[in-house]
């Protein structure tokens, strides 16, 4: 027995076979069949999808692209990223990871080897760094584009929903930042994809086939970022089985795809093991179970503290979301894939809800099953010329860039002292963010125009943000977060130093990421570092704030010394240090420098 049903336009059917992956009735579950268009494309559609190629073809280039190399690196994750791969290449060992020449095992390998080939291709660089972010949210968005092709065969709209993805709010912010997390949002997107080809093969090789893609996904997730690669397919899998009552052949296949994805990773993990057996224990209870789980985890929130991350990472399609939300539950029945899509979403969010430490990238692998969604939801709306929708949408974009426009304005107009982020020389930072907010502004009038016909272009809402963004950030904060800046600055200075010490870890890797040295002593704090100063070849890397008088007595004897602090705002230097022969500073960092005592040279 079968259904035709029309999604987004195209001619679809869902075949129901009891008893196997295909059928949609209780005890299975569906396979989603799509009629081959007859004859051949009319022009006209060709030549939209042309334009929509085009149009995301810039988007990308000029948002994920262009403006890598013009920003600043940020203090600790960019930093940190960057000058672990700067050690392997420098260095030659690929597999035990180093921060400042000690052992830094918070995560595993993968990651590390895709920003390798960025340095290694484009040199030391800030696109470099940030390279395998927007290569793997590339990757991501051809995963959307393939998707979405496979449940509807409609160029357009799938060119549209890899758009959207592209468009998020939380993509290209995360997207074009150096962490890890958009290369494990990758690896999850390709098991979703690999999911939903299980869901629709028709044949037990396919769905042999669909589930091997699976476990290699997870497998090399594994090896990106850990647990969360194996934890997060599985939650999202198990409302499908369950709803269709397919949970025993869902873990027949889901045992294939494990043991592909342990073998994956056990040549390297008996690798490591055997260099550093120290590496799983501390990988698994610290970076695992006392990171999610533990009562002292890091970066504790509340349950509902994804909640406003997720609306604020759906810009500039929040007006969309709810009813593509809605749509996903309400179509579980006729339109299984919907269903599919949604539990990609909400299981993984419930997941990173429960666990006591949240931060706002971990919701990351979210958004690519999301933007299917909100793209099948438009196009649905548009066609049926629903557009009070995107009017919602696009009401809500013009009230988003108002609000951050008098935002800017507030924060450097000195009405509210406490909001004042800006000093008064800083007046063209607050035009070039007015700028970007009024293109924000003039894309969401844009596509509220022509009843919905346009409401596709609200993607490109964020375009002249993403491009100005990194002229908008004031010089207070980025004199405590980019200290690239600051550094630059004092290099001479800093490379004749032949000790430089620094009390903070996000200011050490970008002392050692624009110097080229692994030697960075820490100061009085040892921050995510502590773990590696523990072994024994790492004494004499941390100095106390009582020790360090003596030891800088004796340490002068050999050529100078430098000491990079980082100072909460409005505080002074602490007390206690020896007197420098001459201190830099602006703002938040203060340079110490403390030159060689002339007894060396007699």
């Amino acid at each position: 027995m079968s259904r035709e049903y029309k999604a987004g336009g195209a001619r679809s059917d869902i075949v129901w076979r009891r008893g196997k992956p295909g059928a949609c009735a209780k005890g299975s579950v569906p396979t989603i069949v799509h009629a081959s268009h007859r004859g051949p494309r009319p022009e006209s559609v060709r030549d939209r999808a042309g334009v929509w190629l085009a149009l995301l073809t810039v988007f990308f280039v000029l948002t994920y692209l262009v403006p890598l190399e013009g920003r600043l690196l940020w203090q600790p994750d960019e930093t940190r990223y960057a000058e672990i791969s700067r050690e392997m290449l420098a260095s030659g060992d690929w597999m035990v990871p180093h921060l400042l020449g000690l052992r830094y095992f918070e995560k595993p390998l993968a990651g590390y080897w895709m920003n390798n080939i960025g340095q290694w291709l484009f040199g030391s660089t800030n696109f470099a760094v940030r390279f395998a972010s927007v290569f793997s949210t590339g990757l991501s968005a051809l995963l959307v584009f393939s998707v979405s092709w496979t449940l509807g065969r409609q160029l357009r709209q799938s060119l549209l929903a890899a758009l959207i993805f592209l468009s998020l709010l939380l993509v290209f912010g995360v997207g074009t930042y150096s962490v890890l997390d958009p290369m494990i949002a990758l690896w999850l997107n390709a098991a979703m994809a690999a999911h939903v080809l299980a869901l629709r093969a028709d044949s037990r090789t396919g769905r042999w086939v669909a589930w091997l893609l699976f476990g290699l996904a997870c497998g090399v997730g594994f090896m990106t970022k850990g647990f969360l690669a194996l934890v997060v397919p599985a939650i999202a899998v198990l409302p499908v089985a369950l709803y269709y009552r397919q949970l025993k052949s869902t873990l027949a296949y889901g045992a294939l795809a494990a043991l592909l994805a342990v073998l994956v990773n056990l040549p390297w993990a008996l690798a490591l093991a055997r260099l550093e057996p120290d590496f799983w224990h501390y990988f698994f209870w610290v970076e695992h179970i006392q990171r999610f789980a533990a009562e002292n985890a890091q970066h504790r929130a509340p349950f509902w503290f994804y909640l406003p991350v997720l609306a604020l990472g759906s810009l500039p399609w929040l007006g969309v979301l709810p009813g593509a939300l809605a749509a996903g539950w309400r179509a579980r029945r006729t339109r299984p894939e919907r269903f599919l899509l949604l539990c990609w979403v909400v299981m993984p969010l419930l997941f990173f809800s429960v666990a006591k430490g949240k931060l706002l990238t971990y919701i990351l692998p979210c958004m690519a099953p999301l933007a299917l969604l909100l793209a099948a939801y438009g196009r649905e709306c548009a066609d049926a010329l629903r557009s009070k929708v995107f009017d919602v949408n696009a009401g809500i974009n013009t009230a988003f860039s108002l609000c951050a426009i008098a935002a800017l304005l507030l924060a450097g107009s000195g009405l509210l002292p406490w909001a004042r982020i800006y000093s008064p020389g800083e007046w063209p930072r607050i035009v070039i963010g007015t700028l970007a907010f009024a293109g924000w502004l003039c894309f969401a009038a844009v596509s509220r125009r022509s009843q919905g016909d346009r409401w596709a272009l609200a993607s490109l809402c964020p375009l002249l943000f993403s491009l100005l963004v990194g002229q908008i950030v004031p010089q207070r904060i980025i004199d405590g977060n980019q200290p690239q800046e600051f550094i630059r600055r004092y290099e001479t200075t800093l490379n004749q130093s032949r000790y430089v010490l620094s009390n903070h870890v996000g200011v050490a890797t970008a002392l050692a990421w624009e110097l080229e040295r692994d030697d960075v002593l820490m100061y009085d704090d040892k921050g995510e570092l502590t773990y590696g100063l523990s072994y024994i070849d790492a004494q004499g890397r941390h100095l106390s704030r009582d020790g360090f008088p003596g030891w800088l007595a004796h340490k002068r004897l050999k050529g100078d010394v430098a000491l990079v602090l980082l100072l909460d705002r409005g505080q002074d230097l602490p007390p206690g240090l020896p007197k420098a022969d001459k201190v830099h500073r602006n703002h938040r960092i203060a340079l110490l420098h403390y030159r060689q005592l002339p007894c060396c040279e007699q």
